[in-house]
């Protein structure tokens, strides 16, 4: 069970690497949210998508857009992380309950313990418009991303 495009995007609120609680439906009716799963801080495949989110998000769609990066890590690895990339966007710890939020939208490897690589698209009103889910080690390619932001 998971979420799919044109579900409700399940609220939920997370502390991002400063310890500041983030909930997803404080953005609904300002911007369109792009929610990113990824399985652990400081690995290589998801440092390399970070960074094109990091270099790339002001073709995005710029301040009508809002990046959120979710793994299992603590905040304080995130905040560690962030400061040492240079990341300007939320990194939300699902640290505890562990896993649950990527529970919530069907993306948590159980035998692993961490996120598989989900991204979702979230509407202004806070409708799921486009997802991806890929394993592990398979990155995600931001133009497919680029392509889901015009469409809306």
């Amino acid at each position: 069970m998971g979420v799919e495009v044109g579900d409700g995007a399940p609220d939920f609120e997370l502390k991002d690497q400063h310890g500041t609680p983030v909930k997803l439906s404080d953005f609904r009716g300002e911007k369109k949210v792009v929610l990113v799963f990824y399985p652990l801080a400081f690995s290589g495949v998801c440092t390399g998508e970070l960074y094109e989110l990091r270099d790339e998000l002001p073709t995005l769609g710029g301040d009508d857009v809002q990046v959120l990066a979710v793994s299992v890590d603590s905040m304080f690895a995130l905040r560690a992380w962030a400061d040492q990339e240079k990341y300007g966007f939320p990194l939300l710890s699902d640290f505890w309950p562990h896993g649950g939020t990527a529970q919530r939208y069907g993306v948590f490897d159980e035998g692993k313990g961490v996120a598989v690589r989900g991204t979702f698209i979230i509407d202004t009103e806070g409708v799921v418009r486009w997802k991806v889910v890929n394993a592990i080690p398979d990155a995600r390619d931001i133009d497919e991303y680029r392509k889901a932001l015009a469409g809306l």
